[in-house]
Protein backbone atom coordinates (compact mmCIF):
# COMPACT_ATOMS: atom_id res chain seq x y z
CA UNK A 1 0.00 0.00 0.00
CA UNK A 2 1.25 3.50 -0.84
CA UNK A 3 2.74 5.83 1.78
CA UNK A 4 -0.14 8.31 1.75
CA UNK A 5 -0.61 12.01 2.25
CA UNK A 6 -0.96 13.54 5.71
CA UNK A 7 -3.81 16.03 5.86
CA UNK A 8 -4.49 18.58 8.58
CA UNK A 9 -7.69 20.27 9.81
CA UNK A 10 -9.80 18.68 7.09
CA UNK A 11 -13.59 18.43 7.06
CA UNK A 12 -14.51 14.72 7.14
CA UNK A 13 -17.63 15.26 5.01
CA UNK A 14 -15.49 16.88 2.29
CA UNK A 15 -13.06 13.98 2.51
CA UNK A 16 -15.93 11.52 1.98
CA UNK A 17 -17.14 13.62 -0.97
CA UNK A 18 -13.61 13.53 -2.43
CA UNK A 19 -13.51 9.73 -2.01
CA UNK A 20 -16.75 9.33 -3.94
CA UNK A 21 -15.37 11.23 -6.94
CA UNK A 22 -11.97 9.50 -6.87
CA UNK A 23 -10.99 7.16 -9.70
CA UNK A 24 -9.47 4.56 -7.38
CA UNK A 25 -9.86 3.49 -3.78
CA UNK A 26 -9.17 6.02 -1.02
CA UNK A 27 -8.15 4.90 2.46
CA UNK A 28 -7.97 6.76 5.76
CA UNK A 29 -5.34 5.54 8.22
CA UNK A 30 -6.28 6.39 11.80
CA UNK A 31 -3.93 7.15 14.69
CA UNK A 32 -4.76 3.66 16.03
CA UNK A 33 -3.43 2.09 12.82
CA UNK A 34 -6.85 1.16 11.42
CA UNK A 35 -7.23 1.58 7.66
CA UNK A 36 -10.73 2.51 6.45
CA UNK A 37 -11.77 2.32 2.81
CA UNK A 38 -13.68 5.59 2.33
CA UNK A 39 -15.49 4.17 -0.70
CA UNK A 40 -16.87 1.32 1.39
CA UNK A 41 -20.62 1.40 2.06
CA UNK A 42 -19.94 0.21 5.63
CA UNK A 43 -17.59 3.12 6.33
CA UNK A 44 -20.11 5.54 4.80
CA UNK A 45 -22.95 4.12 6.91
CA UNK A 46 -20.86 4.29 10.09
CA UNK A 47 -19.97 7.90 9.34
CA UNK A 48 -23.60 8.81 8.64
CA UNK A 49 -24.76 7.01 11.78
CA UNK A 50 -22.34 9.09 13.84
CA UNK A 51 -20.25 6.10 14.90
CA UNK A 52 -17.29 7.88 13.34
CA UNK A 53 -17.40 11.39 14.77
CA UNK A 54 -14.69 13.39 13.03
CA UNK A 55 -16.29 16.73 12.20
CA UNK A 56 -12.87 18.13 11.45
CA UNK A 57 -9.97 15.76 11.01
CA UNK A 58 -7.07 17.17 13.04
CA UNK A 59 -4.53 14.99 11.27
CA UNK A 60 -4.90 11.82 9.24
CA UNK A 61 -3.11 9.90 6.54
CA UNK A 62 -5.04 9.46 3.31
CA UNK A 63 -3.87 6.81 0.87
CA UNK A 64 -4.99 6.94 -2.77
CA UNK A 65 -4.47 4.04 -5.17
CA UNK A 66 -4.59 6.35 -8.19
CA UNK A 67 -1.79 8.95 -8.61
CA UNK A 68 -4.25 11.44 -10.16
CA UNK A 69 -6.45 11.19 -7.06
CA UNK A 70 -3.45 11.82 -4.82
CA UNK A 71 -2.53 14.92 -6.85
CA UNK A 72 -6.11 16.19 -6.64
CA UNK A 73 -6.19 15.56 -2.87
CA UNK A 74 -2.89 17.40 -2.46
CA UNK A 75 -4.28 20.46 -4.26
CA UNK A 76 -7.55 20.28 -2.34
CA UNK A 77 -5.76 20.04 1.01
CA UNK A 78 -3.42 22.95 0.34
CA UNK A 79 -5.61 25.32 -1.63
CA UNK A 80 -9.22 24.39 -0.82
CA UNK A 81 -11.80 23.28 -3.37
CA UNK A 82 -10.82 23.83 -6.99
CA UNK A 83 -13.78 26.17 -7.49
CA UNK A 84 -12.34 28.53 -4.84
CA UNK A 85 -8.96 28.88 -6.62
CA UNK A 86 -10.30 31.42 -9.10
Amino acid sequence: MAQGLTIHNFDFAKLMEFAQTAKGDVYLKTADGDVLNLKSRLTQLLALAGTIDWGNVGEAVVICNDPDDESRLFRLNLYGPESEKK
